[in-house]
């Protein structure tokens, strides 16, 4: 049986924006090193504005989704990453309950601050309760 992951970060954050121009952010895999440089990603699920899928290598051995749900006038992306960190040859690795700590702190504050720094960069100043522009 294995042995379940040792990371398993899980965030929310709302967008005011449509899942559409959400997943346009994630759609291209040059932009993917600019979010998650020490991993090394594989589409295994496409789910257009859904979202996407990944098995992920590098730094860490596991899975990794974005799921887009469309609520209201936006969209709640959905973070998960279930991983386990990986020595030099990609193997996973069991690091001291203090450092598996640090390193679920450290994937947890990059997951949000990837979302906040979309929210910031797709809402575009929006206004509460202001359609999305282009929308009427």
């Amino acid at each position: 049986m294995n042995a379940p992951p040792a990371i398993d970060v899980v965030d929310e954050t709302f967008l005011a924006v449509p899942p559409s121009t959400v997943a346009a952010v994630f759609a291209d895999p040059r932009s993917w090193p600019r979010y998650w440089p020490d991993l090394v990603l594989e589409v295994y699920t496409d789910r257009g504005d859904k979202g996407l899928r990944w098995t992920v290598r590098g730094a860490l051995v596991g899975t990794m989704e974005v799921w887009l749900e469309p609520v209201l006038d936006g969209t709640l992306l959905h973070y998960f990453l279930r991983a386990t960190p990986a020595d030099a040859a990609g193997a996973p690795a069991a690091l001291a309950p203090r450092d598996l700590r640090r390193e679920f702190d450290r994937r947890a504050r990059a997951a949000k601050a990837i979302a906040l720094g979309l929210k910031e960069i797709l809402e575009d100043g929006r206004e509460p309760g202001v359609p999305p522009r282009g929308e009427d």
